[in-house]
């Protein structure tokens, strides 16, 4: 009998469906391309800013620029998802970010305090625009993935991050190199518009996917997804008040929160001003500066989805659900901090060689969407993940222009090295000192 049950259980496996597969792939697409947006401006950079005669504190206003309006749409951006669903939305985000990066191609056009005016109002757009897409790429994870397999799911999709440059960077460095700086604007820009099309023709709700069949329906309702991917809201205005207050009161989220902002200087140093340094501080042109780009980036992508891996693996082996998020978490912050070590090394190769090891590490402690998971109260999850990346991203904003004082006030980038380096240390300290336990947060009445 036990036989004859084997063979049913596989043989209804192998008529399932696995759209959510192709799901995936587009989340995966998506947040690949709205990393390389972001990234645009780092490769034309240098380019533009000998064009256009601008100095380190000027760009590093500029590259913060996508973060002041990504931060404070976040909140704004998860009302939207659930007021108009979460297909349409992420439809109009990826169709108005291409659109305004393409935009920026024409500020060439401009000179002086003009083009640094338009040029950050652009900036300004595309991180309105872009700031649903975290909370969204979540959501769809919820409603497609079963919780089994939902962590991995969660993982695969944020480590694109990573890949956006591998893909990217040696492309935009090629095209900077053969075409101009401006043409990265556009080429990218159009590139989103076609992939917002092809959006609303691929991505549906599992309840309504033309190619979903119903053993993989069935699969995914007996697994926990929700399968409703365009909820109605939950919240009123009143009570998503006194929820952010009890939230910022807990001990524990605020120093995950805290060590997310931490977290993400490492990104933003890679997003902004690491192609610079390599420009500047070690002469590599823009070319060759898009191709050494691309090996960090790869051992971020490695080390992200071996985060996930080992967090499983200790959970799997008796691990308590702190130890086995802090391990990666703090191993992972440790290692990050190798990126100081480019300071007294000259071979360029060696930079390359510690910057990778560093994303590495970053990418292994890059857990906090699954912390989040953990301790988000159950009724509040997608306030709670909106308050998480708010603070993370409030990186964006500091990141960039500390970076570019300290390269200003010092003439090399040492300095800025080490302040990379001290975040990683900060964001370990938070994980070890301040959050405690991890748990589940319950909400007071």
């Amino acid at each position: 009998m036990s036989a004859i049950t084997s063979a049913a259980t596989g043989l209804s496996a192998a008529k399932r469906s696995r759209i959510r597969l192709v799901i995936l792939a587009m989340l995966f697409a998506a947040t690949a391309i709205n990393y390389a947006d972001r990234a645009t401006i780092a490769i034309a950079g240098p380019a533009m800013a000998k064009e256009l005669g601008l100095d380190a504190v000027t760009m590093g206003y500029v590259f913060s620029a996508f973060a002041w309006s990504y931060v404070l749409a976040q909140l704004p951006g998860g009302w939207l998802l659930d007021r108009y669903g979460v297909k349409w939305v992420y439809a109009a985000a990826i169709f108005l970010w291409s659109a305004f990066t393409l935009m920026q191609g024409a500020v060439g056009f401009f000179s002086g305090f003009t083009a640094v005016a338009v040029l950050f109002s652009l900036r300004l757009a595309v991180g309105l625009a872009e700031a649903p897409v975290f909370p969204a790429n979540a959501r769809i994870t919820a409603a497609w993935f079963p919780a089994n397999e939902r962590g991995m799911a969660s993982a695969f999709f944020n480590s694109a991050q990573y890949f956006a440059t591998v893909l990217f960077a040696p492309l935009m460095g090629w095209i900077v190199h053969t075409l101009g700086w401006h043409h990265v604007f556009t080429v990218m820009g159009a590139l989103g518009i076609a992939f917002a099309l092809l959006w609303t023709q691929v991505v549906h709700g599992p309840r309504e996917h033309p190619g979903i069949n119903p053993a993989e329906r069935d699969y995914l309702e007996a697994g926990g997804a929700m399968m409703d991917m365009d909820g109605r809201r939950a919240e009123t205005a009143t009570r998503a008040g006194r929820t952010l207050r009890q939230l910022l009161s807990e001990r524990m989220l605020l120093g995950i929160y805290v060590g997310q902002y931490c977290i993400n200087t490492l990104t933003y140093f890679f997003l902004t001003w690491f192609p610079v340094y390599l420009v500047k501080e070690r002469g590599l042109s823009i070319l060759q500066a898009g191709f050494a780009a691309t090996l960090p980036a790869l051992c971020g992508f490695l080390g992200g989805i071996l985060g996930g891996v080992i967090s499983d693996q200790l959970l799997r082996r008796g691990y308590s659900l702190t130890a086995a998020r802090k391990i990666p978490i703090v191993s992972g912050m440790l290692l990050s901090m190798a990126i100081i070590g480019c300071n007294y090394v000259q071979a360029d190769a060696l930079v390359v060689g510690l910057m990778a090891l560093a994303f590495f590490g970053k990418g292994i402690g890059a857990l906090g969407w699954a912390v989040v998971s953990d301790t988000s109260p159950k009724e509040s999850g997608g306030l709670s993940g909106g308050l998480f990346n708010t603070f993370g991203n409030l990186a964006g904003i500091t990141t960039p222009i500390v970076i570019g004082y300290i390269v200003q006030q010092t003439g090399s980038f040492n300095g800025a090295l080490v302040f990379v380096g001290l975040n990683a240390l900060v964001a370990g300290l938070c994980y070890l000192v301040v959050v405690g336990e991890i748990r589940r947060v319950d909400l007071r009445p």
